[in-house]
């Protein structure tokens, strides 16, 4: 029986598995120039000139990620990678400090190190 399943998975053909790209759109926007507020909306993009015709999830999720913790909860989701932006709004109850945006899709990609400031 073993020897049996062995030679069937040994003679798939290459052609038959599935390819697939994995895209990491560069973010342009938040840089470390950028100044959020808490509870403030704010328009993130990311470079699509890269795009592969075939991008394995197409559909992104953004999260804030502190130092070496990233949120537990996407601050923005469903929207199509292809499309380069997303407005995203900042938790009330986000701490200020220096954070970084998180593009999830096809791969998990990094901003640059921004300040989040609280609210006035």
């Amino acid at each position: 029986m073993l020897l049996t399943l062995l030679s069937c998975v040994s003679g798939a053909p290459v052609s038959a598995v599935m390819q697939r790209d994995v895209w990491v759109p560069k973010i342009t926007c938040p840089t470390s120039a950028s100044t959020w507020t808490v509870g403030g909306t704010f328009l993130v993009t990311w470079d699509t000139s890269s795009e592969p015709s075939q991008v394995t999830n197409p559909i992104g999720q953004i999260y804030l990620r502190q130092g070496d913790a990233t949120q537990s909860n996407p601050i923005a989701s469903g929207f199509e990678l292809s499309s380069g932006q997303t407005e995203v709004t900042v938790p009330a109850d986000t701490p200020p400090g220096e954070y970084m945006i998180v593009l999830f899709g096809d791969s998990g990609n990094f901003s640059e190190e921004f300040p989040i400031v609280a609210a006035t």
